[in-house]
Protein backbone atom coordinates (compact mmCIF):
# COMPACT_ATOMS: atom_id res chain seq x y z
CA UNK A 1 0.00 0.00 0.00
CA UNK A 2 1.20 3.51 -0.80
CA UNK A 3 1.07 6.38 1.63
CA UNK A 4 1.91 9.99 0.94
CA UNK A 5 1.71 11.18 4.53
CA UNK A 6 5.30 10.80 5.66
CA UNK A 7 6.47 13.65 7.87
CA UNK A 8 9.53 15.79 7.20
CA UNK A 9 10.60 17.86 10.24
CA UNK A 10 10.33 21.44 9.03
CA UNK A 11 9.61 24.75 10.65
CA UNK A 12 6.48 26.74 9.85
CA UNK A 13 7.21 30.06 8.14
CA UNK A 14 4.99 33.06 7.61
CA UNK A 15 6.17 33.26 3.99
CA UNK A 16 3.73 32.73 1.13
CA UNK A 17 5.63 29.68 -0.14
CA UNK A 18 8.15 27.32 1.40
CA UNK A 19 10.00 24.33 0.06
CA UNK A 20 12.36 21.58 1.02
CA UNK A 21 14.24 18.65 -0.42
CA UNK A 22 13.02 15.07 -0.03
CA UNK A 23 14.97 14.36 3.16
CA UNK A 24 14.10 17.75 4.70
CA UNK A 25 17.71 18.84 5.22
CA UNK A 26 17.59 21.81 2.81
CA UNK A 27 14.75 24.30 3.40
CA UNK A 28 13.79 27.70 2.03
CA UNK A 29 10.96 30.24 1.97
CA UNK A 30 9.73 32.84 -0.50
CA UNK A 31 7.36 35.71 0.25
CA UNK A 32 6.32 37.26 -3.07
CA UNK A 33 4.25 36.40 -6.12
CA UNK A 34 6.06 34.25 -8.65
CA UNK A 35 6.61 36.04 -11.96
CA UNK A 36 7.51 33.10 -14.19
CA UNK A 37 6.71 29.41 -14.47
CA UNK A 38 8.05 27.26 -17.28
CA UNK A 39 8.80 23.74 -18.46
CA UNK A 40 12.36 23.25 -19.72
CA UNK A 41 13.22 20.39 -22.08
CA UNK A 42 16.96 21.03 -22.45
CA UNK A 43 19.19 17.98 -22.13
CA UNK A 44 20.88 19.26 -18.96
CA UNK A 45 17.56 19.72 -17.15
CA UNK A 46 16.36 16.30 -18.26
CA UNK A 47 19.57 14.65 -17.09
CA UNK A 48 19.81 16.59 -13.84
CA UNK A 49 16.21 15.95 -12.78
CA UNK A 50 15.83 12.56 -14.44
CA UNK A 51 12.56 13.72 -16.02
CA UNK A 52 11.07 14.36 -19.46
CA UNK A 53 11.20 18.06 -18.59
CA UNK A 54 11.93 20.21 -15.55
CA UNK A 55 9.48 22.79 -14.19
CA UNK A 56 10.66 25.98 -12.50
CA UNK A 57 9.04 28.93 -10.78
CA UNK A 58 10.96 32.18 -10.58
CA UNK A 59 10.74 35.60 -9.02
CA UNK A 60 12.74 38.43 -7.42
CA UNK A 61 15.50 37.37 -5.06
CA UNK A 62 14.65 39.98 -2.43
CA UNK A 63 12.15 37.83 -0.50
CA UNK A 64 13.91 34.48 -0.85
CA UNK A 65 15.56 33.02 2.26
CA UNK A 66 17.42 29.81 3.00
CA UNK A 67 16.00 28.36 6.22
CA UNK A 68 18.39 25.51 6.83
CA UNK A 69 20.70 22.90 5.42
CA UNK A 70 22.84 25.05 3.14
CA UNK A 71 25.88 23.05 4.27
CA UNK A 72 24.26 20.02 2.55
CA UNK A 73 24.05 21.75 -0.85
CA UNK A 74 26.40 20.69 -3.64
CA UNK A 75 26.72 22.92 -6.71
CA UNK A 76 27.75 21.56 -10.09
CA UNK A 77 29.12 23.89 -12.77
CA UNK A 78 27.06 22.69 -15.74
CA UNK A 79 28.54 25.27 -18.16
CA UNK A 80 30.62 28.43 -18.14
CA UNK A 81 27.48 30.34 -17.11
CA UNK A 82 25.30 27.67 -15.54
CA UNK A 83 25.28 26.14 -12.05
CA UNK A 84 22.98 23.41 -10.74
CA UNK A 85 22.45 22.71 -7.06
CA UNK A 86 21.22 19.63 -5.22
CA UNK A 87 21.04 18.12 -1.75
CA UNK A 88 24.03 15.88 -1.05
CA UNK A 89 21.90 13.61 1.18
CA UNK A 90 18.89 12.78 -1.03
CA UNK A 91 19.84 14.22 -4.42
CA UNK A 92 16.81 16.53 -4.63
CA UNK A 93 17.21 19.64 -6.77
CA UNK A 94 17.20 22.90 -4.82
CA UNK A 95 16.81 26.56 -5.84
CA UNK A 96 19.33 28.35 -8.00
CA UNK A 97 20.14 31.96 -7.22
CA UNK A 98 21.14 34.34 -10.04
CA UNK A 99 22.74 37.37 -8.42
CA UNK A 100 23.28 39.08 -11.78
CA UNK A 101 19.55 39.26 -12.56
CA UNK A 102 18.52 39.22 -8.89
CA UNK A 103 16.22 36.27 -9.57
CA UNK A 104 15.71 32.94 -7.87
CA UNK A 105 14.68 29.80 -9.76
CA UNK A 106 12.99 27.06 -7.74
CA UNK A 107 12.15 23.48 -8.77
CA UNK A 108 8.35 23.66 -8.74
CA UNK A 109 7.83 20.14 -7.40
CA UNK A 110 9.77 20.97 -4.24
CA UNK A 111 7.53 23.94 -3.38
CA UNK A 112 4.38 22.66 -1.76
CA UNK A 113 0.76 23.52 -2.47
CA UNK A 114 -0.88 26.11 -4.66
CA UNK A 115 1.72 28.45 -6.18
CA UNK A 116 -0.59 31.15 -7.55
CA UNK A 117 0.74 30.69 -11.08
CA UNK A 118 0.46 28.20 -13.93
CA UNK A 119 3.09 27.12 -16.50
CA UNK A 120 3.46 29.77 -19.17
CA UNK A 121 5.64 28.11 -21.82
CA UNK A 122 7.88 25.26 -22.93
CA UNK A 123 11.57 26.11 -23.41
CA UNK A 124 14.15 24.23 -25.48
CA UNK A 125 11.64 22.03 -27.26
CA UNK A 126 14.27 21.80 -30.00
CA UNK A 127 16.27 19.72 -27.50
CA UNK A 128 13.44 17.61 -26.09
CA UNK A 129 13.68 13.84 -25.98
CA UNK A 130 12.65 12.62 -29.45
CA UNK A 131 10.35 9.99 -27.91
CA UNK A 132 8.39 12.60 -25.92
CA UNK A 133 5.35 14.34 -27.40
CA UNK A 134 3.98 17.59 -25.94
CA UNK A 135 0.16 17.57 -25.79
CA UNK A 136 -0.81 20.88 -24.18
CA UNK A 137 -1.35 24.19 -25.93
CA UNK A 138 1.31 26.28 -24.15
CA UNK A 139 3.66 28.42 -26.28
CA UNK A 140 6.77 26.53 -27.38
CA UNK A 141 10.27 27.87 -27.94
CA UNK A 142 13.12 25.96 -29.53
CA UNK A 143 15.51 27.72 -27.12
CA UNK A 144 14.99 30.90 -25.05
CA UNK A 145 12.32 33.36 -26.24
CA UNK A 146 13.94 35.94 -28.52
CA UNK A 147 12.89 38.83 -26.28
CA UNK A 148 14.96 37.41 -23.40
CA UNK A 149 18.18 38.18 -25.28
CA UNK A 150 19.76 34.95 -24.03
CA UNK A 151 21.34 32.06 -25.86
CA UNK A 152 21.42 28.39 -25.01
CA UNK A 153 24.40 26.07 -25.29
CA UNK A 154 24.83 23.15 -27.62
CA UNK A 155 25.22 19.92 -25.66
CA UNK A 156 27.15 17.16 -27.42
CA UNK A 157 25.22 13.94 -27.96
CA UNK A 158 26.31 11.01 -25.83
CA UNK A 159 27.58 7.97 -27.69
CA UNK A 160 26.16 4.49 -27.21
CA UNK A 161 26.58 1.00 -28.59
CA UNK A 162 24.32 0.13 -31.48
CA UNK A 163 21.36 -1.95 -30.38
CA UNK A 164 21.97 -1.42 -26.65
CA UNK A 165 19.81 0.76 -24.39
CA UNK A 166 22.07 3.12 -22.48
CA UNK A 167 22.14 6.20 -20.31
CA UNK A 168 24.29 8.58 -18.30
CA UNK A 169 24.23 11.26 -15.63
CA UNK A 170 24.29 14.98 -16.36
CA UNK A 171 28.08 15.33 -16.14
CA UNK A 172 28.65 12.08 -18.04
CA UNK A 173 30.90 10.48 -15.45
CA UNK A 174 28.41 7.69 -14.75
CA UNK A 175 27.27 5.55 -17.67
CA UNK A 176 25.13 2.44 -17.81
CA UNK A 177 23.59 -0.08 -20.19
CA UNK A 178 20.36 -2.07 -20.03
CA UNK A 179 20.00 -5.55 -21.48
CA UNK A 180 16.62 -6.61 -22.83
CA UNK A 181 13.36 -4.71 -23.09
CA UNK A 182 11.59 -2.76 -20.33
CA UNK A 183 8.34 -4.18 -18.96
CA UNK A 184 6.70 -0.98 -17.69
CA UNK A 185 6.76 2.81 -17.95
CA UNK A 186 4.64 5.14 -15.83
CA UNK A 187 4.27 8.72 -14.67
CA UNK A 188 4.15 8.97 -10.86
CA UNK A 189 2.55 12.05 -9.26
CA UNK A 190 3.08 11.18 -5.59
CA UNK A 191 4.49 13.89 -3.33
CA UNK A 192 7.71 11.94 -2.87
CA UNK A 193 8.40 11.86 -6.60
CA UNK A 194 7.57 15.55 -6.95
CA UNK A 195 10.12 16.49 -4.28
CA UNK A 196 12.74 13.99 -5.37
CA UNK A 197 12.69 15.15 -9.01
CA UNK A 198 11.59 18.75 -8.44
CA UNK A 199 8.97 18.51 -11.17
CA UNK A 200 5.33 17.75 -11.87
CA UNK A 201 5.95 14.01 -11.74
CA UNK A 202 8.55 11.33 -12.18
CA UNK A 203 8.57 9.21 -15.33
CA UNK A 204 10.22 5.85 -14.73
CA UNK A 205 11.02 2.87 -16.93
CA UNK A 206 11.24 -0.54 -15.26
CA UNK A 207 13.56 -3.35 -16.31
CA UNK A 208 14.44 -6.65 -14.70
CA UNK A 209 17.08 -6.10 -12.03
CA UNK A 210 19.77 -8.07 -13.86
CA UNK A 211 19.36 -5.88 -16.96
CA UNK A 212 21.43 -3.04 -15.46
CA UNK A 213 25.20 -2.78 -15.88
CA UNK A 214 27.21 0.30 -14.97
CA UNK A 215 29.99 0.68 -17.53
CA UNK A 216 31.64 3.73 -15.97
CA UNK A 217 31.65 5.72 -12.74
CA UNK A 218 29.65 3.41 -10.48
CA UNK A 219 31.81 4.56 -7.56
CA UNK A 220 30.20 8.02 -7.90
CA UNK A 221 26.72 6.68 -7.14
CA UNK A 222 24.96 7.89 -3.98
CA UNK A 223 21.88 6.20 -2.51
CA UNK A 224 19.20 7.54 -0.20
CA UNK A 225 16.52 5.42 1.47
CA UNK A 226 13.55 7.49 2.61
CA UNK A 227 13.02 6.75 6.33
CA UNK A 228 9.81 4.85 6.95
CA UNK A 229 9.26 3.97 3.28
CA UNK A 230 9.11 0.31 2.32
CA UNK A 231 10.48 0.80 -1.18
CA UNK A 232 11.09 4.48 -1.93
CA UNK A 233 14.59 5.86 -2.35
CA UNK A 234 16.82 7.70 -4.80
CA UNK A 235 20.13 7.14 -6.56
CA UNK A 236 22.14 10.01 -7.99
CA UNK A 237 25.58 11.11 -9.12
CA UNK A 238 27.60 12.67 -6.30
CA UNK A 239 29.29 15.01 -8.79
CA UNK A 240 26.34 16.50 -10.69
CA UNK A 241 23.22 15.25 -8.87
CA UNK A 242 21.87 13.56 -12.00
CA UNK A 243 19.14 11.02 -11.20
CA UNK A 244 20.34 7.46 -11.75
CA UNK A 245 18.82 3.95 -11.96
CA UNK A 246 18.05 2.24 -8.67
CA UNK A 247 17.62 -1.46 -8.07
CA UNK A 248 14.72 -2.70 -5.97
CA UNK A 249 15.92 -6.14 -4.95
CA UNK A 250 12.67 -6.95 -3.17
CA UNK A 251 10.85 -6.39 -6.47
CA UNK A 252 13.60 -7.85 -8.70
CA UNK A 253 13.44 -4.71 -10.81
CA UNK A 254 15.48 -1.64 -11.63
CA UNK A 255 13.80 1.77 -11.72
CA UNK A 256 15.31 3.97 -14.46
CA UNK A 257 14.56 7.74 -14.51
CA UNK A 258 13.52 8.53 -18.07
CA UNK A 259 15.76 11.60 -18.25
CA UNK A 260 18.86 9.47 -17.63
CA UNK A 261 18.39 7.56 -20.88
CA UNK A 262 20.40 8.41 -24.00
CA UNK A 263 18.42 6.01 -26.21
CA UNK A 264 14.75 5.52 -26.98
CA UNK A 265 13.19 3.26 -24.29
CA UNK A 266 10.88 1.84 -27.00
CA UNK A 267 7.92 1.76 -24.67
CA UNK A 268 5.01 4.09 -23.97
CA UNK A 269 3.70 5.20 -20.58
CA UNK A 270 0.97 2.88 -19.35
CA UNK A 271 -0.40 5.02 -16.52
CA UNK A 272 -0.43 8.23 -14.55
CA UNK A 273 -0.40 6.90 -10.99
CA UNK A 274 -1.12 8.59 -7.64
CA UNK A 275 -2.90 11.46 -9.34
CA UNK A 276 -4.73 12.01 -6.03
CA UNK A 277 -1.52 13.87 -5.07
CA UNK A 278 -1.10 15.64 -8.41
CA UNK A 279 0.50 19.11 -8.36
CA UNK A 280 -2.37 21.64 -8.49
CA UNK A 281 -0.56 23.64 -11.17
CA UNK A 282 -0.14 20.72 -13.59
CA UNK A 283 -2.78 19.52 -16.07
CA UNK A 284 -2.62 16.04 -17.58
CA UNK A 285 -3.46 16.25 -21.30
CA UNK A 286 -1.92 13.19 -22.93
CA UNK A 287 -4.78 10.68 -22.74
CA UNK A 288 -2.77 8.10 -20.76
CA UNK A 289 -4.99 6.28 -18.19
CA UNK A 290 -5.07 7.91 -14.75
CA UNK A 291 -5.29 6.23 -11.35
CA UNK A 292 -5.86 7.95 -8.01
CA UNK A 293 -3.46 5.50 -6.37
CA UNK A 294 -1.55 2.57 -7.85
CA UNK A 295 -2.96 1.00 -11.01
CA UNK A 296 -4.09 -2.64 -10.86
CA UNK A 297 -1.36 -5.16 -11.66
Amino acid sequence: MHTDTWVIPTEVYSARNSGNCLCGAVRWSYDAAFTTMLHCHCSVCRKHHGTLFATFVAGPLTTFHWRGGTEKIVTWQSSAQGRRSFCSVCGSKVPGVDHHSQQVFMPAGAVGGELGIRPQMHLFVGSKAPWHEIHDGLPRHDAFPAEWGAQGLETPLRTWREGVASGSCACGRIRFELDGRPFRMHHCHCGRCQRARGGAHATNVLYKSEALTFTQGEELLADFDLPGAEFFGTSFCRECGGAMPRRSRSRSAVNVPIGALDTDPEIHAMAHQYVAYQAPWYEITDGVPQFAEAPPR
